[in-house]
């Protein structure tokens, strides 16, 4: 298929769209709302991990591939989602996915054993794979750019808060319900969110059908999953060092065979043109330094308070919500901000702060005052809050709409790595701020592992601010300055 008949769909409401309001798209929100079902399913189990493995009879650790088992899934078929999308339309696939997701969910509820449960939570990831990146796709085709900044924040908030809520909510949930509800209360959620989407996203009607890229979608997916599984494998506490460097070796190889493959082929799952546009190249790059970083937070936070202030699980919950706090709070300032300073200045400005702020984590102690503790954290959830919005809205700011779809399945998948690199990362620091200890004679000091890997966190952040000072000085004008009238 040549690349003019391949054309973005055509809406049949044109006029209509939810996304030209003067105030945040109905389908925005609702695709957010989705987004946070999605994001939360993958990591509130993980404090209700006991209660499950008594239930079926099992060990605690035994349980660890019903998270694994989903991560995997969407890492596998997220590649897949643009051609899906494409072929049969974002709100038919948006709406199945969440049919797939909302029935899964209840099925895990119902689980009666271990291989009941995981073969939910595999089905369950098939639709998260297709929810999260093709939802993102309607209203990114949907939205006028003078409200791209105000979509974009309202889709990144789950991203940011699901890895901070998860534990807390699981852990409530567990504790004065039963783990069956974490999954039933995506039932009614899910059946709401179905009636809606229908409602609210325009209907699309392809203009191609193109055919599936069998070799693409092997070659992405062999990488995806030795990829995640690889770090996974890193992050964990024993490490079979000659596995875990071999899935990413591998993972690595075959993603440099995929994108030979997609760049020569004639029709390639996943089109590369839009790396051609600098803004969205850059924010690949920098950007997934920083998603990385942020992923690595949540999960150093709450291991940083318990064991090494020994605070209880509660407290120590309690403190990381002020991130929570941070990242809402900064919603409303974040379309101003950008409208003021442009995407370059704030982004370098910002991702410098954001960088600081995981420094002052590093001097923190048990003897800390709390309420200095909750400040500087609120202070980290408003930097990193504010970048991600920024980032994740100057990469689709001036990519073409006939390359939407694949900048979109690009993004997502670069997402989905980020986020299991961060808690590998988290975990590496942490492992390498021991030894740094260990020879300088340290070990004596409170936490201090923890306060070297973030250290090394920040350091890393910094690195990412490097690649943002590459942008164009009117890198995004034209989102920014539309934005302003």
């Amino acid at each position: 298929m040549s690349r003019a008949e391949t054309k973005p769909e055509q809406t049949s409401q044109p006029t209509d769209s939810p996304g030209r309001g003067t105030g945040i798209s109905p389908m925005a929100l609702l695709v957010a709302g989705a987004f946070f079902m999605e994001f939360l399913d993958g990591t509130v189990i993980a404090t209700a991990l006991p209660a499950m493995a008594r239930s079926f009879g099992v060990s605690a650790v035994d349980l660890n591939i019903c998270i694994s088992a989903y991560l995997m899934t969407l890492a596998v078929l997220i590649p897949a989602s643009g051609w899906i999308a494409e072929r049969f339309g974002a709100r038919n696939v948006f709406s199945a996915a969440l049919l797939i997701f909302t029935l899964s969910s209840l099925f895990c509820g119902l689980a009666h054993n271990v291989t009941e449960f995981v073969a939910m939570r595999i089905i369950q990831g098939i639709g998260g794979a297709m929810m999260v990146p093709v939802g993102r796709l309607a209203v990114l085709r949907s939205t006028p750019k003078d409200q791209l900044i105000k979509a974009i924040a309202t889709l990144t908030w789950p991203a940011l808060v699901a890895p901070i809520l998860g534990p807390p909510v699981g852990g409530f949930i567990t504790t004065y319900a039963s783990w069956h509800w974490i999954f039933f209360i995506n039932v009614p959620l899910g059946a709401l969110a179905i009636i809606l989407a229908w409602r609210l996203i325009p209907y699309h009607t392809p203009t191609a059908k193109q055919p599936f890229d069998i070799k693409g979608f092997i070659m992405m997916g062999v990488s995806m999953l030795c990829l995640v599984i690889g770090l996974e494998m890193c992050s964990q506490q024993t490490v079979n060092l000659t596995y875990a460097l071999t899935l990413l070796s591998t993972g690595g190889v075959t993603l440099w065979m995929a994108v030979r493959h997609l760049r020569d082929a004639t029709s390639p799952m996943i089109r590369l043109d839009s790396l051609k546009v600098n803004s969205f190249r850059v924010t690949m790059r920098g950007g997934f330094i920083f998603r990385t970083t942020i992923s690595a937070a949540p999960f150093m936070l709450p291991l940083m308070f318990q064991v090494g202030f020994g605070l209880d699980a509660f407290h120590s919950g309690i403190l990381v919500l002020a991130v929570f706090a941070g990242n809402l709070m900064m919603k409303p300032a974040t379309t101003p901000l950008i409208r003021y300073f442009g995407f370059k200045k704030l982004l370098i400005g910002n991702g410098l702060l954001s960088a600081l702020s995981l420094l002052v984590c590093a001097f923190l102690t048990p003897s800390s005052p709390e309420v200095l503790t909750i400040v500087m954290l609120f202070w980290g959830g408003l930097c990193r809050s504010m970048q991600f919005t920024g980032i994740s809205t100057l990469a689709f700011a001036e990519v073409p709409d006939a390359e939407m779809s694949s900048a979109n399945t690009l993004f997502s998948t670069s997402l989905q790595l980020a986020a299991g690199l961060g808690v590998t990362l988290g975990a590496l620091s942490i492992r390498a701020g021991e030894l740094i200890a260990t020879h300088a004679g340290l070990t004596s000091v409170p936490g201090i592992a923890f306060k070297l890997g973030f250290a090394i966190i920040a350091l890393v952040t910094a690195l990412a601010v490097i690649d943002i000072a590459r942008l164009a000085p009117d890198a995004g004008d034209a989102v920014s300055r539309q934005a302003k009238k």
